[in-house]
Parts: structure tokens; sequence; C-alpha cells
């Protein structure tokens, strides 16, 4: 009898949850890696398309294409938080190399980056400074 209560009270929450997800308006779903920036792009020197190129193999798949960020994932990029004022070059450099924790998203810490170079993080760095410079962040 007990059992039978259990196995019932569990079938009503996973239909409830079930209903919950499937009645929820779209524009409220949480859709883990998703854009989380709407980024304009603009026109590229050919320091900043290496910068595009080194951040897609190195980069893009936690913050996503044009440095948007991925819901669930990690931050976008193109923020007013990285402004360089804020977050200057130098802090780009370190966390590339040396992983940087948690402190203003709730991704978790973010690990190094392997295999990439200082001259590649310079270039990525000049690709997210001009998406950033497009998108009103200076």
């Amino acid at each position: 009898m007990y059992r039978k209560v259990l196995y019932l009270a569990f079938a009503s929450v996973a239909a409830g949850i079930v209903a919950y997800v499937a009645l929820k308006p779209s524009g409220q779903k949480h859709m883990t890696g998703a854009a989380l920036a709407e980024v304009k792009v603009p026109q590229l020197s050919s320091e900043q398309m290496a910068g595009e190129m080194a951040f897609n193999e190195n980069c893009a798949s936690c913050h996503g294409t044009n440095a948007a960020g991925q819901d669930g994932i990690a931050p976008p990029l193109v923020h007013f938080i990285y402004e360089p004022s804020h977050h200057g070059d130098q802090a780009f450099v370190l966390a590339a190399q040396n992983g940087v924790r948690q402190h203003h998203w709730p991704f978790g810490n973010m690990p190094p980056v392997e295999d990439v170079s200082e001259g590649e993080i310079q270039t990525i760095i000049a690709y997210v400074r001009a998406l950033q410079r497009a998108n009103g962040i200076n």
C-alpha cells in the first residue's frame, strides 16, 4: 500500500513538472546554450579576423558565437562588465592562462584555456574589443 502511494505521488509530481514546462509561455523557457547578448559584428581588420578565428577555436564553445555568451554555460564578453576600464586586456590574458574564479556570473569557475599562445590571446582581445566597441562598450 505504502509503495503504491509513493508511486502515485511520484507520478503526480512528474506529470505536474511536464505540464508546467509544456504550458509555460515560450518566452520564459530556459534554453541552455542560448545566446545571452545580441551582438552587432563590425567590419574587422586582419588582426581582428585572426582573433575571431582564434576565438572560435578556443573560446566560442563556452562564450558563444561572437562572444554573446551561452545561457547556463558562460557569460557574454560583449557586456559592460568587461569594458576595458573594468577588465583590462591583462585580465583576459590571465583568465586564459590561469583560469578565473567565478565572481560576476553564476557559471562557475573558468578553467585555463589549454594550448593557446599569448599571441593568439592578443588577437582574441583585439577581436573582443572590436565587438565591444561596435556594441557601445568602450
